[in-house]
């Protein structure tokens, strides 16, 4: 077999030397010859390339990292392709925040209002990068990171013919806080996971064959030490008799999550995107006096302010910029995280061995309650070219009811979005959980129309 070549759509985000880190660490296993990197913002995409081959040049790497402004040629002949865009850059998501909190609402990338208008910029963009791959390569498989993971999996699952898989780590990094928990190495550790993308939730937890979610669920501390802040109420788990994953604070905590980004003035998206102005200016100072070591070790510093600060505007009314943040692993070198995930379904796919996965995938008949083209977050046994989602039954009576109503906001988001229909946004908003106001939901899409006239505009009306 000839090498392999991976290629990054959206090359220029600042998670792409972390990615580029965790290839060189199994270059062997992956056995790449190329890592093709493509992004519209040519600036951005180059200062990252420098990174990654500064990486390249200190772990002795055996693959070319390259740069390409053609969508067609970055994506020709790669075994697997990476999307991770954000279209509208970090000013769109701070826009999206301040819009919902300003209308009574919390602020999240994701989540609500921000995942609405998130995936509404999206899905046209990602549909175009796939007609792309559909004409030059259409085996490949596409491994979605571009947020909302679960929604554009859907739309791509819904609209196009490739082999699609939707990654996110949330799942990972819960698993590996239990094991840590329990004192387990992470290996000896099962776990009976089902939801959709950001709204999962754990029910059983296997150590050794051995269940032990109740000494789990019984144990105060244990459970406040799941999240990266506390998040939720020990008396709100055992209730659920769930685990749920950290998103379901904007949920089950919206109250609070609200309060305390009006408490500091500002939501995530708003420091991020100072965090990355300031970091993207200083990355360009070093590597253009010829100092990428020294721009290497500033990426990774503010890689862990930024892990740091995870979660503790919104939990703990902290803010990234003023709080003094705790220690932190490196992400660079961490068990948990972005390029961890990626890895190890990069390893699987390629690999002799198969693995054991919490993917977005279609549900064929893994949830019960859901149709067998409903994109899922279920684990999946994925083995060399193959991924098979393992049957999950049906949902808890207790969380049933948020599961459907997310799925039906997310058809309607993604017609939205491909019809480009003001109709099928608003009806979207009416329906999700978090919203569910029609004069509400009018409000806020005027807003997008009057803010962000360049995507939100041309919704016929």
């Amino acid at each position: 077999m000839s090498r392999r070549k991976l290629a990054i759509i959206g090359g220029g985000g600042v998670r792409t030397p972390l990615l580029v880190y965790g290839l060189l660490e199994r270059q062997a296993a992956l056995d790449l010859r190329e890592v093709a990197l493509y992004d519209v913002e040519r600036e951005r995409v180059e200062l990252m390339a420098v990174l990654g081959q500064e990486l390249v040049r200190q772990m002795d790497g055996t693959f070319a990292l390259t740069v390409t402004d053609d969508l067609a040629e970055a994506v020709a002949d790669a075994a697997a392709i990476i999307t991770s865009i954000r279209v509208g850059g970090l000013r769109a998501r701070a826009r999206d925040e301040r819009i919902a909190i300003e209308h009574g609402l919390v602020g999240q990338e994701t989540t609500g209002v921000g995942g609405w208008a998130m995936a509404l910029r999206t899905i046209p963009v990602v549909l175009e990068h796939a007609r792309v791959i559909e004409r030059v390569n259409p085996e490949a498989w596409v491994l979605v990171f571009t947020n909302p993971a679960g929604i554009i999996t859907q739309a791509l699952v819904t609209h196009t013919r490739l082999r699609v898989l939707g990654i996110c780590d949330t799942p990972s990094e819960l698993f590996h806080r239990i094991a840590r928990i329990l004192g387990e190495p992470p290996e000896h550790v099962v776990f009976d996971y089902f939801g959709l993308n950001h709204l999962g939730w754990v029910r059983a937890v296997f150590v050794r064959g051995r269940d032990e979610t109740a000494r789990l669920l019984s144990d105060d501390e244990s459970l406040r030490r799941l999240y990266p802040v506390e998040l939720f109420d020990p008396e709100l788990i055992r209730a659920l008799a769930l685990i749920p994953t950290e998103y379901l604070f904007f949920y089950y905590g919206r109250t609070r999550a609200l309060a305390n980004q009006k408490r500091v003035g500002a939501s995530r998206g708003e420091e991020l995107e100072q965090l990355n102005e300031e970091l993207l200016r200083d990355l360009a100072r070093e590597i253009a006096a010829g100092r990428p070591k020294d721009a290497l070790a500033m990426y990774r510093a503010s890689l862990r302010r930024r892990s740091a600060s995870y979660l503790r505007l919104e939990g703990h009314a902290e803010s990234a910029l003023r709080a003094e943040l705790p220690a932190t692993e490196d992400p660079f070198t961490a068990a948990t995280g972005y390029h961890r995930v990626a890895l190890d379904v990069l390893t699987a796919l390629w690999g002799a061995e198969s693995r054991r996965l919490v993917l977005n995938v279609r549900n064929r008949d893994a949830i019960a309650d859901l149709e067998p083209d409903d994109v899922v977050e279920v684990p999946c046994m994925v083995a060399h070219e193959g991924v098979h989602p393992l049957a999950v039954g049906r949902l808890p009576e207790a969380v049933r009811g948020l599961v459907l109503a997310v799925k039906a906001y997310e058809r309607l988001v993604i017609r939205a979005a491909v019809e480009r229909s003001a109709k099928w946004a608003r009806l979207a908003l009416l329906v999700h959980p978090l919203i569910g106001e029609w004069e509400l939901a009018g409000r806020l899409l005027a807003a997008f129309r009057e803010q962000d006239p360049d995507h939100f505009g041309d919704l016929a009306l």
